[in-house]
């Protein structure tokens, strides 16, 4: 099969597709405009302050403006959120207290999060005295009410909801799904609905919060961050939430009251303004490879193409060997570091060696063209992001060339 026509053919499929996301695009873009019009966004937010940052207008008017976007009554929006990670363990160790329960209704969080919540002796929830309960999903990758049911009749203080699939083989949870399992959940207890929302945003016209979650929370060096936010993490929901999280996130009795940013916020405000657009450029990517890959014979995902829950395309290959060549190819067509060879390596947080194609502008920002991906059977890459969508086709191309060049037999 000649790789200009698998490209061709597979664009031309997704032709109406496109068009679908870009409705959505066009709809989230009037309502970051809308946000920040409500909020009379103006130059003087974007300048930086120091020491304490007593009375930030850029910082709090910043906070404002996300609540806005994401329909609640308070966000803590900041440069000092370190990674997703940090993020989400800051707003559970401002929600939990000892004795307290921590509930999962999709089973294992994200690799980087099992040190968070069951660490021995390192500061986790565990020696804290949060306990930690799990719903597994079904085997097709749902929520398993019956078993949420159970879990629910035993007492429980936060329940926490991964909108996207780790190192999964399942697609994100789409909106209408999130909707189904939240209104389940909130007929059956008070406790507060939290949502790692992470590659998520923008990819629907309504977000978690919009269909009852309590609270969510993201990185801004993946979706909401438009590509161009240098760090830096949100959590946006209840305003009684927010507070107990920014006790967490400075000191008991502090809170938002401080936290200055000499650098300024500028690339913040502009990235969330970008974050619509660059968002559908990251969803046509990740929709032509796995259409692409498809062709090909392998298994991906997403497997349909309307409802997607994140920019994650998911391809699975025969061989550890062959899945570290593809995720070098997509090294190669980077346009920072194109020359580095990655090899899988006991990266941080995770369980097992990861291999990870980030050749990115920000370090890290898997809202620009990625791949990473754990070196264990079965042996799925997860690609993500891409700036422009013509970026994308041209590394397509480049990881199709690596497939021929190899022993695959696809090609």
């Amino acid at each position: 099969m000649e790789i200009d026509s698998i490209i061709s053919d597979t664009r031309k499929e997704l032709k109406d597709v496109f068009e679908h996301y870009e409705e959505i695009a066009l709809f989230n873009q009037q309502k970051v405009l809308d946000a920040f019009k409500k909020n009379n966004v103006a130059l003087r937010h974007f300048n930086g302050t120091t020491g304490y940052g007593y009375d930030d207008i850029g910082r709090d008017t910043l906070d404002k403006v996300f609540a806005s976007v994401f329909n609640t009554e308070a966000a803590i929006v900041s440069p000092y959120f370190t990674t997703g990670t940090h993020t989400i363990s800051t707003a559970l160790y401002g929600l939990l207290r000892p004795n307290d329960t921590l509930l999962s209704v999709c089973g294992m969080p994200y690799d980087t999060l099992e040190q968070v919540i069951s660490g021995k002796n390192i500061g986790s929830l565990a020696d804290f005295g949060v306990k930690f309960v799990k719903t597994d999903l079904t085997s097709d990758g749902k929520f398993d009410f019956d078993k949420i049911k159970s879990n629910l009749k035993s007492p429980h203080s936060v329940v926490f909801i991964q909108r996207s699939r780790g190192y999964n083989w399942r697609d994100a949870f789409s909106i209408e799904e999130l909707r189904q399992v939240i209104e389940f959940i909130k007929s059956l207890t008070d406790a507060p609905i939290i949502v790692d929302n992470c590659y998520g945003e923008f990819t629907d016209k309504l977000e978690p919060t919009d269909v009852g979650a309590d609270l969510v929370m993201g990185s801004l060096i993946k979706n909401p961050g438009g590509g161009i936010a240098p760090t830096g993490g949100y959590i946006a929901g209840k305003k009684d939430l927010i507070e107990k999280i920014s006790y967490r996130m400075t000191a008991p009795g502090v809170g938002r009251e401080v936290g200055s940013y000499e650098g300024g916020y500028r690339l913040f405000y502009q990235g969330l303004f970008l974050a619509p657009h660059v968002t559908l450029q990251a969803l046509k990517s990740a929709l032509t490879f796995a259409a692409a890959f498809s062709k090909l014979g392998y298994d991906t995902l997403p497997k349909k193409s309307i409802g997607c829950g994140d920019i994650i395309c998911s391809v699975r290959f025969d061989t550890a060997d062959e899945l570290i060549s593809f995720v070098q190819s997509v090294q190669q067509c980077s346009p920072i570091d194109s020359f580095v060879t990655p090899y899988p390596w006991d990266m941080p947080g995770y369980s097992h060696k990861v291999i990870m194609a980030a050749g990115t502008f920000v370090q890290g920002a898997s809202i620009e063209l990625s791949a990473d991906s754990p070196i264990k059977s079965p042996y799925i890459a997860y690609i993500q992001g891409g700036l422009t969508y013509e970026h994308a086709l041209i590394a397509l191309r480049q990881c199709l060339c690596g497939l021929c060049r190899g022993d695959s037999g696809r090609l």
